[in-house]
């Protein structure tokens, strides 16, 4: 049997996408080799063979599906995904990197007020989050018509085909730039570190090593003394 196709291998995915880079400078950052993950453009899994650990690049959506089913150990995924996607998996850590916010926005020109008035017709709330925004707007009570939206949402509002959108901001430049404005802010989000929960158990050791690790270099950035 080749190492590579060992079972004691930890795999572990990486999102592809924003936080990709960070994901891979952190692993970096405790010592694993990942030379392999600067040829992301002609490779979707790398090893290191000395720490029998192998890293395959998934789209960040799909990231907790292949955590849940046990394709991989480990995963990193954006916050809202976890959220949305209500995976069964055991967050491990926040990684404190990725931040961003998700937010209730509406056109610049109308008054906040108008859009939360019984003008006899449900909002619509168009959102790539629907679990995210229904749950928002039912522990507010408002009634809403959500539109599932797999693009830019921004530009719902513009058409008329939704009153407000529910998304995630970092800097808010798109906002802007789509002349909508913040009205709400839902919660903040940020990078999590994600684990089978079989695996858990069965690789222990192996992922408590790597957790202790990477709790070292996060309290180290934070001024702050990890405990363990």
């Amino acid at each position: 049997m080749s190492r590579e196709n060992n079972t004691n291998y930890l795999v572990i995915a990486l999102p592809s996408g924003k936080l990709f880079k960070p994901s891979i400078q952190l692993f970096e950052r405790i010592g694993v080799d990942l030379k392999g993950g600067k040829e992301i453009s002609r490779k979707l899994a790398f090893l290191d063979q000395e720490e029998e650990i192998k890293f395959v690049i998934t789209r960040p959506k799909d990231n907790p599906t292949y955590v849940e089913c046990g394709a991989v150990d480990i995963g990193i995924v954006g916050e809202d995904v976890l959220l949305e996607e209500k995976k069964d998996v055991y967050r491990l850590l926040d990684l404190k990197f990725g931040k961003c916010k998700m937010v209730v926005a509406v056109l610049k020109e109308r008054k906040r007020e108008e859009y939360y008035k019984n003008n006899g017709h449900r909002l619509k709330v168009a959102t790539k989050y629907p679990c995210i925004a229904g749950n928002y707007f039912r522990e507010k009570g408002i009634y809403v018509e959500l539109i599932k939206l797999y693009g830019s949402v921004e530009l719902a509002p513009q058409v008329g085909l939704a009153d407000m959108i529910v998304d995630i901001v970092s800097t808010g430049r798109t906002l802007e730039e789509n002349k909508l404005e913040i009205i709400d802010e839902i919660i903040p989000l940020s990078a999590q570190l994600i684990v089978n929960r079989i695996s858990y158990k069965t690789k222990h050791k192996r992922i408590t090593r790597i957790l202790r690790d990477i709790k070292k270099i996060i309290s180290l950035e934070s001024g702050k003394i990890a405990e363990y």
